[in-house]
């Protein structure tokens, strides 16, 4: 614990906590400050203009990003007959139905991504409590809801991000690793925010991109000058 706070606060020991940097600035300084072992994942947080509480203001979709996220997503998709054949031909971990809602609901959730197809989903309600709190509840409004198995699937393991605004009005997500190059860590960045902008719901009023951050996993936190993202 002291290594990590002397490693933290050597990174941060270079940083201006008042300034806005630019999209380009802050790319370069994350990756320079993140020198965990291990390849550290690079996240942004945006702060919303939104109260999710409402209806109407409630931000979520979907985004693939270009350059994917660099993590080895694990899929599990609830199908049978065709449809399981095809799931498993196109790169899912783990496919089932009875076998797979008994596993899941005994606590065993070795995925971090779920999809079903149609009529699947009178099962996979039933673990609404379970899939739910985790995020992982399939939903056709995500495309994780779906006949197209092979699309799903292929997507989800090209790095396909989902996103939802939390209680405070706030985005985050992991768009990437800092091994990344700076460019496909800015056009991620950017494809991320561009989504977040084009899910604007009709209830927002006032300011809707009110703050945008950028750090690594282990690394400092930076504040965007929002106005180098949006191109």
């Amino acid at each position: 614990m002291a290594r990590e706070g002397k490693r933290l606060k050597a990174a941060y020991a270079g940083i201006n906590r008042d300034k806005f940097y630019t999209l380009a600035e802050a790319v370069a300084v994350i990756k320079s400050s993140a020198t965990s072992k291990f390849d550290e994942t690079v996240e942004i947080a945006l702060n919303l203009g939104v109260d999710p509480r409402h209806a109407d203001q409630m931000v979520r979709g979907v985004i693939e990003l270009p350059h994917g996220t660099g993590k080895t997503v694990r899929v599990a998709v609830f199908a049978k007959g065709d449809k399981a054949e095809e799931a498993k031909k196109a790169g899912a971990d783990i496919v089932g139905a009875e076998d797979l809602f008994e596993a899941v609901n005994g606590g065993t959730m070795d995925f971090d991504r779920c999809i079903a197809t149609p009529d699947m989903m009178g099962l996979v309600g039933r673990l609404g409590k379970v899939l739910g709190p985790r995020g992982l509840m399939p939903n056709p409004k995500l495309g994780t809801v779906t006949t197209n198995v092979v699309e799903a699937v292929r997507a989800a393991k090209a790095g396909q991000v989902q996103f939802r605004v939390e209680k405070a009005g706030i985005i985050h997500a992991g768009i990437g690793k800092a091994s990344f190059d700076e460019a496909k860590l800015v056009e991620n960045i950017r494809a991320f925010v561009d989504a977040i902008i084009k899910a604007k719901p009709q209830g927002a009023k006032g300011t809707y991109l009110k703050k945008v951050s950028l750090s690594s996993t282990m690394g400092p936190g930076l504040k965007l000058d929002s106005g180098t993202i949006v191109v």
